[in-house]
């Protein structure tokens, strides 16, 4: 078999993986959940050694990016599925719902942590 053919069979990844890529950002993920993870736990301690609440903020703030990148290791292994008869052309858009997946999750956690904080603060002003 010829070059030319060889590389017309493979995918994009799989030729991507024999030339030393990276798959696809996965590397780029697992560093940065590994990091966040360490950040989390870092902010956490530094939470229960102040008791200061921006600390318990960015703490959460930190698990929630971990959150995150773990549906989006979930949704990049989902789209490596190979093709089947009800899905010929394969999973590959499943990254891209787990990417919106991920999105909703940082707006909705977000802004729902900022009003609680908010509401808290008009509560009792004093703390």
């Amino acid at each position: 078999m010829s070059e030319s053919t060889a590389t017309a069979q493979t995918s994009p990844a799989e030729r991507s993986e024999e030339s030393g890529g990276h798959g696809g950002g996965t590397t780029a993920i697992l560093a940065a959940l590994a990091a966040n993870i360490g950040i989390a736990i870092a902010k956490f301690v530094a939470f229960l050694i102040t008791g200061a609440s921006s600390m318990l903020a960015e703490a959460i703030h930190s698990l929630a990016d971990s959150g995150n990148q773990v549906l989006l290791l979930v949704g990049g292994k989902r789209a490596k599925r190979a093709a089947t008869p009800d899905h010929p052309f394969g999973f590959g858009r499943d990254r891209y719902i787990y990417s919106f997946i991920v999105a909703i999750v940082l707006f909705s956690v977000g802004g729902l942590f900022a009003v609680y904080q908010g509401v808290q603060k008009l509560q009792h002003p004093e703390e």
